[in-house]
């Protein structure tokens, strides 16, 4: 006669025992009757036996699998589960019976279940006679639940936090991370446009007359310059196909120092190459090849390998936060990405006129030192300048009066004290539009008025 469900079989050992787990000792052992039965039992503690955790109640719970008779399989589905096939203890148990080819728990076996951490959740759910979260995901997914499903989500090991960010970052943009390929410059570029527009560096896509582009997964697509900015690195390709992907570009003005950031690369043609680290400074300069100063720059000790030079600096929320561009040769750690501020501001630019514009005054000059008694005489807010060494003939500063051996010390009434302080002025917009320029000659205090032209 099988037993009543009002009263559990006997579990041998106290209580004490039960609740503490399974340290010190062998398992609490369960009694069944070995007399044939139709009843499908779990063998739960006493209902005034208090579970220490889930590890412990998992401990004593022995599981016994049969047919269920049809009156008790409402109020007991979410114990049994939805399918009558048999539930197996785990991957190693259901392998061994494979092979084995032994009658399985449906003939009556008797399997003890002791769970991994992960099924906590569900065990907890079961002995509550609640439905359990992985039962009711997968039902609701639209699929069935049988013993290899519990078996392999017993063996799934869960990743820590830093390596999901990681690989959440890889996974968002490093499909639209290409490799570049144009003449005798190599490098990677990354979509970020639906239709089909790739950043890239300037050192690598400039002056090409061909440029390829391959895609993670090996498709080869033809590319053309859009344009290029020597003077930001930065430099735009479309692709003449359809890209399969695109990433998003983010807001550099958000990050901050110490957080994670992941280099995203395709250098020949290698997959995804990946390394992560943290923003190690905001705000860097560094001197392109023109010459001019490339400001707001992001410095980060993730490591860029040869070939990554125009891939993706990339958040965990998977934005691109900067186009990388260099490393310092020597340095431990030292690598250098243009923000995507600047990527952003100078893509446009580049769409609407294949280049950015910026005015210009027609001279050359050298950062100097002025004298501290000139400094203190004529009350000037800087104690350097920049020195005159040439003049564009007809330019704007001759047609000013300015001469090979002046000093620029002011200009539009701001102080200047090197020439990246006259770069940083000579915008797009003051193309045209008259300012003030002061200068030193010899030890007298010029001022003349200048109209810069665009180049």
């Amino acid at each position: 006669m099988p037993a009543p469900a009002s009263s559990p079989p006997e579990v041998r050992g106290s209580t004490r025992s039960a609740t503490a787990g399974w340290a010190g000792g062998s398992p609490p052992r369960a009694v069944a009757s070995t007399a044939p039965s139709e009843d499908a039992s779990i063998f739960l503690p006493q209902p005034a036996q208090r579970i220490g955790s889930s590890r412990a109640m998992a401990g004593i719970i022995f599981q016994r699998i049969t047919a269920l008779p049809e009156a008790e399989k409402e109020p007991r589905q979410a114990i049994a589960g939805p399918s009558p096939k048999p539930r197996i203890a785990s991957a190693r148990a259901f392998d061994r019976q494979r092979r084995s080819g032994r009658p399985s728990a449906a003939q009556g076996g008797v399997f003890a279940v002791r769970a991994r951490p992960p099924l906590a959740a569900n065990l907890r759910a079961a002995a509550l006679g609640r439905p359990r979260p992985h039962i009711a995901a997968r039902q609701s997914a639209g699929a069935g639940m049988d013993g290899m499903d519990v078996a392999l989500a017993q063996e799934l090991e869960p990743r820590d936090a830093y390596s999901r960010a990681v690989i959440g970052a890889v996974e968002a943009v490093g499909p639209a991370v290409l490799h570049i390929a144009a003449g005798k410059g190599v490098g990677s570029g990354v979509v970020f446009t639906p239709d089909g527009y790739v950043l890239t560096n300037s050192h690598v896509a400039a002056g090409a007359p061909r440029v390829t582009a391959t895609f993670p997964d090996g498709r080869t697509m033809a590319a053309r310059l859009v344009g290029d900015d020597p003077e930001t690195d930065l430099a735009l390709l479309r692709l003449e196909g359809e890209a399969s992907a695109h990433a998003r570009l983010g807001e550099s003005s958000r990050l901050a120092v110490g957080q994670l950031v992941v280099a995203i690369g395709n250098p020949f043609g290698f997959q995804a190459t990946v390394t992560a680290g943290v923003v190690s400074a905001l705000g860097r300069s560094l001197r392109a090849r023109s010459g001019r100063l490339i400001e707001g720059m992001i410095q980060t000790d993730a490591a860029l390998n040869p070939g990554n030079s125009g891939g993706p600096l990339v958040n965990t929320r998977g934005e691109v936060v900067g186009i990388n561009t260099a490393i310092i040769a020597g340095a431990q750690g030292m690598c250098f990405a243009i923000s995507a501020d600047t990527a952003s501001f100078v893509a446009s630019k580049l769409i609407r006129e294949g280049r950015v514009r910026r005015s210009a005054i027609g001279l050359s000059g050298q950062n100097i030192t002025l004298p501290r008694r000139i400094v203190r005489f004529h009350n000037l807010a800087r104690e350097s300048g920049v020195r005159i060494e040439s003049l564009l003939e007809n330019g704007p500063a001759a047609a000013a009066g300015l001469k090979t051996g002046d000093i620029i010390v002011a200009f539009d009434n701001l102080p200047i004290a090197t020439v990246d302080d006259l770069h940083r002025l000579l915008t797009e917009e003051r193309a045209g539009k008259p300012a003030p320029l002061t200068s030193l000659r010899g030890t007298e205090r010029q001022t003349v008025e200048i109209v810069p032209r665009m180049r």
